[in-house]
């Protein structure tokens, strides 16, 4: 997915911005850059690969290397960035944060409006955020071309721009499917995806921008550049996954959302009179332990932490690119307790279960390590479609979607017309596809939570979510 950060200050913003990019690494594991601009050098950048080593491991000289009062910071999960870009409306630094998912149908329209070209990346690619720069310079201001790329651009597109003196702006996507936070504090503003980034380097919460708002940011203050507009499709995912514990999108706290799922999902499982007979309940991988804290809380069955992730030198089990090379480093960091394992009746919630490979993985862990039962529930519906607003997932194909493949085995290409049917317990296709399910993943028993269940617990309107991945409905 990606986030960024950015200071417009009195003071040298490098040292700061390098500590609030960093808070974003969560949100990404391939790609991250920054930029900073001082009058006496002008605009700098340095960009770095972070697939094998952290951020701050590859940015650490960076305050030898840069220097400026402003400067912006993104971690990305594809395309290098931020880039310089001289045009005729100025030369600045841009960073993006989505997907453009028509980029080759705008990449040839500009080549053929424009008779420009675009450096090519390996494969005849182009780096999105290179396209994104050439639609904004197809207008004579910045806020016209940047709406004028949003109203082109299909997907979502939050956009970072450090001009050449010293200001920033910042837009958020049209429909406000990622947020972006203002900070403040004496020395100046901040921009950032997570807003707890600038509350720990002594900024204070000034606004969250609305859906297609644009701002100016400068030491001095916050202009709004336009207005935002009433349309808003958050990402419901970021409450289920993405969104790092302390986060807090539209008033509502990640962490005390996810508390309030498990609450759900284990108020369902008594209801229906299932998984009475746990030893202990536990999360998997680390943004499904909430999830389970709450769940636990309702149902009086203990938390424990069955099995610890050795995490000092693989962070993130998804790091490598290669699946295969991910599973098994997912493996490698199980580190059993055995006496939470041998003979117990275990119930562990996912934060969401897309592929199943890796939780095929764990599922046969824990019984080689001695466990009775192992039952799974996910923290939110059945994934029935590729995202195509958000880069959330590697999968090459909506058939790497586990309970869409399953729905096809099922009854073929006339399946997939009947996914509400599918995503329901209670139908008899809602359960077929969960015991075909346990049978793939050895489960002794599966639910996944409801879509009124997970919009329930993050108590936003639904007309303002977007569930796309579960609902296919925009």
């Amino acid at each position: 997915m990606g986030g960024f950060f950015g200071i417009a200050g009195k003071r040298d913003a490098v040292s700061d911005v390098f500590f609030g990019t960093d808070y974003h690494s969560h949100l990404g594991t391939r790609r991250a850059g920054m930029a900073a601009y001082d009058p006496e050098f002008g605009l700098q950048r340095d960009i770095h690969n972070i697939e094998n080593s952290p951020f701050r491991t590859k940015f650490e000289r960076i305050t030898d290397e840069m220097r400026g009062r402003s400067a912006i910071g993104v971690i990305s999960d594809y395309d290098p960035q931020p880039l310089l870009i001289r045009s005729k409306i100025g030369t600045y630094a841009i960073a993006m944060i989505g997907i453009i998912t028509n980029q080759d149908d705008l990449t040839r329209r500009y080549l053929q409006l424009t008779g420009g070209h675009f450096d090519a990346m390996t494969g005849g690619g182009v780096n999105s955020t290179e396209l994104l720069a050439g639609l904004i310079n197809q207008r004579p201001t910045f806020v016209e071309g940047i709406k004028f790329a949003q109203d082109r651009i299909e997907g979502t597109a939050s956009i970072l721009i450090l001009c050449d003196d010293g200001s920033i702006i910042a837009a958020r996507d049209k429909v406000g499917r990622l947020p972006i936070f203002v900070g403040r504090s004496e020395d100046g503003y901040a921009i950032s995806f997570e807003s707890f980034a600038y509350q720990k380097l002594g900024f204070e919460d000034e606004r969250e921008l609305g859906p297609g708002e644009i701002v100016k940011i400068t030491a001095d203050g916050i202009e709004q550049l336009s207005p935002p507009g009433e349309k808003m499709r958050i990402c419901a995912f970021l409450w289920s996954y993405y969104g790092y514990p302390t986060s807090t999108y539209e008033g509502v706290n990640v962490e005390m959302m996810r508390y309030r799922n498990g609450r759900i999902m284990a108020q369902h499982d008594r209801e229906a009179g299932i998984a009475n007979d746990i030893d202990y309940v536990g999360g998997v991988p680390d943004s499904g332990t909430p999830h389970a804290i709450g769940y636990a809380n309702e149902s009086g069955v203990p938390f424990a932490r069955a099995f610890i992730k050795y995490t000092p030198t693989w962070s993130r089990s998804f790091t490598p690119t290669d699946q295969r090379e991910r599973n098994r480093v997912a493996k490698m960091k199980q580190i059993p307790v055995h006496e939470l394992i041998q003979g117990k009746k275990l119930l562990f919630v996912d934060d969401s279960i897309v592929r199943g490979t890796q939780l095929r993985e764990t599922v046969e862990f824990l019984y080689d390590h001695g466990a009775e039962a192992v039952h799974m529930r996910s923290a939110c519906p059945p994934l029935m479609f590729g995202c195509k607003y958000l880069n959330f997932s590697r999968s090459r194909s909506e058939m790497e979607l586990i309970a869409r493949r399953v729905i096809v085995e099922l009854e073929g290409e006339e399946g997939l017309s009947h996914m509400d049917e599918y995503s329901d317990s209670s139908t008899d296709r809602g359960k077929k596809l969960r015991q075909l399910i346990c049978r793939e993943l050895h489960l002794a028993s599966l639910e996944f939570q409801s879509l009124e269940g997970i919009t329930e617990a993050i108590g936003i309107e639904p007309c303002k979510l977007c569930t796309y991945c579960w609902s296919g409905k925009e």
